[in-house]
């Protein structure tokens, strides 16, 4: 039986416009960074997810494939003060697995602050267990020590590790780990995989109580509980309309625009319902992929259509005008707006559909992660639609 821990935080993915303005692009990304940290009014959700990839985890990690897009849907309702939405960003670490260094703890991280849905997607989807030593004070410090937690007051800074084994393994006190995140504003909230008392006994519940975080002990074996609905094929007909929308550019233009299609099958993997949720969390603003997209980084300001390389655009672009580009990329962003609004419209009656079949145990680790955020996020002013 082994330790998992999940960290969810933040990162803005580095844009890549081509070989020839790769520095602009940085130039552009460091801007937006700055920009972020600085505007009082674009708070962030950081929640960090560390993996214990050992070998008793498998449970838990289908848990976290089959219920991201979930928990994103839910954390795209938030809000801060009467009608700010908050940016939501995520970090990966895996750790317990004897594939990893040992001299680093046995600890990876798999993935930085980003707000790169699909790549936190493929990610998961990536990782395979292993036997391995889990130490839960060292996988909690690595990632205070190697993420941008930032200094601003109203950002809400999460950390969740899960797992089985013992919370005090390991050669860093998780309780010197629980001071370091108090000192950065990060609150640390703990997932037992097993019995409640067992969990109490081995300090997880202490580990949550150093921080004013929340303990919950759960069945990681559970199989996650998809609801169908009469809205599924209409939302799913919608999400291929909108992939339409997305105009690639840049070296890692067609290498994201395929993930993006690799990420809409591996949310199939878990059933149609599941793959309604990724279509749903792709109509919310929490959905960027400026670094790939024009539509997404025209909007937002992070790009200068005259230096993009003209190869690394779609056939139908290359050899137009810069106004004939303009031009197209606004016709699709019209169209994105529409779809999304379709969709939204489509996903409340789905909501109010499976309100009236899903019962209170279903879903153990979303159900959890979703009142700790909550609660929370509630001592920061912010509120929920």
């Amino acid at each position: 039986m082994k330790t998992i821990a999940i960290a969810i935080t933040t990162l803005f993915t580095t844009a890549v416009l081509g070989a020839t303005n790769y520095e602009t692009t940085m130039d552009s990304n460091a801007h937006a960074f700055a920009k972020a940290d600085s505007d009082p009014d674009n708070n962030v959700i950081k929640v960090a997810i560390l993996l214990d990839t050992s070998n008793s985890m498998d449970g838990l990690i289908d848990q976290a494939k089959a219920q991201l897009w979930e928990l994103v849907n839910e954390l795209s309702y938030a809000k801060y003060g009467n009608d700010v939405q908050p940016s939501l960003q995520i970090a990966l670490y895996e750790y317990g697995n004897d594939r990893l260094n040992a001299r680093e703890g046995f600890i990876r991280q798999v993935s930085p602050f980003t707000n790169d849905l699909d790549e936190i997607s493929g990610q998961l989807f990536a990782l395979t267990t292993n036997g391995g030593n889990e130490y839960c004070g060292q996988v909690i410090q690595t990632s205070l020590n190697q993420l941008n937690w930032g200094e601003r007051a109203h950002d809400l800074n999460l950390i969740f590790i899960a797992g089985n084994e013992a919370f005090n393994q390991g050669p860093v006190d998780y309780k010197n780990a629980a001071s370091n995140a108090c000192a950065k504003d990060v609150t640390i909230n703990t997932i037992f995989c097993g019995e409640y008392n067992q969990g109490t006994n081995t300090y997880w519940k202490d580990g949550a109580r150093l921080t004013q975080g929340d303990y919950i002990a759960i069945n990681h074996d559970k199989q996650t509980v998809h609801i169908p609905s009469p809205y599924d094929d209409h939302i799913l007909e919608k999400n291929r309309a909108l992939n339409a929308t997305y105009v690639r550019y840049g070296i890692q233009g067609k290498a994201k625009a395929a993930m993006q299609t690799e990420q809409d099958n591996n949310a199939s993997q878990y059933g149609q319902a599941n793959a309604v949720k990724r279509a749903v969390s792709k109509s919310s603003h929490f959905y960027k992929n400026s670094s790939w997209d024009l539509v997404d980084a025209v909007e937002e300001e992070n790009l200068n259509l005259e230096d993009v390389a003209q190869a690394s655009l779609p056939k139908e672009l290359q050899g137009k005008s810069t106004k004939e580009i303009e031009q197209y990329v606004a016709t699709k962003r019209q169209e994105r707006e529409q779809i999304q609004k379709e969709i939204a419209t489509l996903n409340k009656k789905r909501l109010d559909y499976v309100a009236t079949k899903e019962k209170a145990s279903d879903n153990e680790l979303r159900n959890a992660m979703l009142d700790a955020i909550k609660k929370q996020a509630t001592k920061k002013e912010y509120t929920w639609e």
